[in-house]
């Protein structure tokens, strides 16, 4: 295994999490002066990011990563919480020589970038929340445990036609991209027992109380058919973070990044740009 900051095959590097964890990262250098670190998906990996990344180095170098139990990172034995999925990002962030960066991510990865901004506040130069919460709701534990036990009890690709039709959009899914057929393949090969301790994580997720104290600018997407963090989610954390503003992403799912990488790309450029 390549040691802290040396090259880990196809371009990663390896950073350390603060209980040793090994944390794959790759940077993607930009044309400007900004920087934006993503946090991808559940079940997902860096290449989450394959579509939006190239919109991006025009202006900003950019950080993709697999967090733990993820990918080319490492998958201890969990309980694992977003806390420490944010202290994560920072390990990565001091691995880059990073002080502050735009912080994104998408689903899974939002709520992580809501812990890192909580836990590392000097460190966020701006947030960009796309399809998720900072809470999911009174029966999230209940909800993403039955998640985690049908994976653990018939395999990942059991989830696969759930998941499909939450991800994107059906004239999405129709047109068949490679950047879905790229998803789906990371997602059956998912560790199983690192996807359930982080399904347990998201379920017991709950960054509420911080959220009024961001000074960041924040800008918040979500999709019109986002049925797995909708609307109404999106509205809540718009509400409670002073400034932040929502855009409803017309016709798109809860994949935003797969299906209108370009609005996600603006929204960024205006973070990075201030």
């Amino acid at each position: 295994m390549a040691q802290p900051g040396e090259e880990n095959g196809a371009g990663y590097r390896t950073a350390t999490a603060p209980d040793g964890t090994p944390l794959a990262w790759r940077l993607h250098e930009g044309q400007g002066p900004g920087r934006i670190a993503l946090v991808h998906a559940l079940a997902m990996d860096a290449s989450f990011w394959d579509e939006l990344v190239p919109l991006l180095t025009p202006f900003a170098s950019v950080i993709t990563y697999d967090c733990r139990g993820h990918g080319r990172s490492g998958k201890p034995v969990g309980p694992y919480t977003v806390e420490q999925f944010g202290d994560d990002l920072a390990a990565i962030l001091d691995d880059a020589g990073w002080q502050t960066a735009v912080i994104a991510g998408a689903s899974m990865g939002g709520c992580v970038s809501l812990a890192f901004a909580a836990r590392h506040p000097a460190r966020v130069a701006g947030l960009g929340l796309f399809d998720t919460t900072a809470w999911y709701g009174e029966k999230a534990p209940e909800q993403w445990a039955e998640r985690a036990d049908k994976a653990e009890a018939e395999g990942m690709a059991s989830l696969i036609a759930f998941q499909k039709s939450r991800w994107v959009s059906e004239a999405f899914l129709a047109q068949n991209p490679p950047s879905l057929q790229r998803a789906l393949q990371v997602f059956v090969a998912n560790d199983v027992a690192a996807y359930g301790a982080t399904c347990r994580m998201l379920g017991a997720a709950d960054i509420r109380a911080a959220l009024p104290g961001f000074t960041v600018p924040t800008r918040i997407l979500v999709g019109e058919e986002d049925y797995a963090t909708p609307i109404a989610m999106a509205e809540a954390l718009a509400a409670a973070i002073p400034g932040a503003t929502l855009r409803v992403l017309p016709k798109a799912r809860h994949f935003t990044p797969l299906e209108v990488p370009a609005e996600l790309a603006g929204e960024l450029e205006a973070l990075v740009r201030g």
